[in-house]
């Protein structure tokens, strides 16, 4: 369903990643209920990460897109774009997802773009803006990440 591309990362963080032996795109994915969805992530970073989605397989029964698909976009990009924040040595986990949904969409691919709002130690937010094709705004959110330490690998 969803395009499969390699979403573009800044310089440093690709470095970062690389030398820990991490997957990047396998890593800041959109998972398993992302790819089911058909999310595709664009560009990744702290400052900014953007993704697609199609509106076809994604609707509710009156042809319209979910705002349940809507909310699983937007807590894609703000769940990357936290963890990107915190860095290879923080997990993000969602606390707080808000979706306002302004208008309804039938098809087409809707566009996420997710920028901060607070950027701290311990937790990250970050307001998702969706729109469709034509540019409207078809949902805005806000989501708030706890940066929790990464478990460390076992010494073998």
């Amino acid at each position: 369903m969803g395009e499969h591309t390699t979403p573009t990362f800044p310089q440093e963080i690709i470095a970062e990643y690389a030398a820990l032996g991490i997957d990047l795109p396998a890593l800041f994915s959109a998972g398993h209920l992302g790819e089911r969805m058909g999310v595709t992530v664009v560009e990744a970073s702290p400052d900014r990460v953007v993704g697609t989605m199609p509106v076809e397989g994604n609707t509710q029964p009156y042809g319209l897109l979910h705002g349940g698909a809507s909310a699983v976009l937007a807590e894609t990009l703000g769940s990357i774009g936290s963890m990107l924040h915190g860095g290879s040595t923080k997990l993000a986990v969602g606390v707080d997802l808000n979706c306002t949904h302004h208008r309804g969409v039938r098809s087409g691919l809707v566009t996420g773009v997710a920028t901060p709002v607070h950027r701290g130690r311990s937790t990250a937010t970050y307001e998702i803006v969706i729109t469709d094709e034509q540019d409207k705004r078809v949902c805005t959110a806000r989501l708030t990440c706890l940066l929790r330490d990464a478990p460390t690998p076992a010494a073998g």
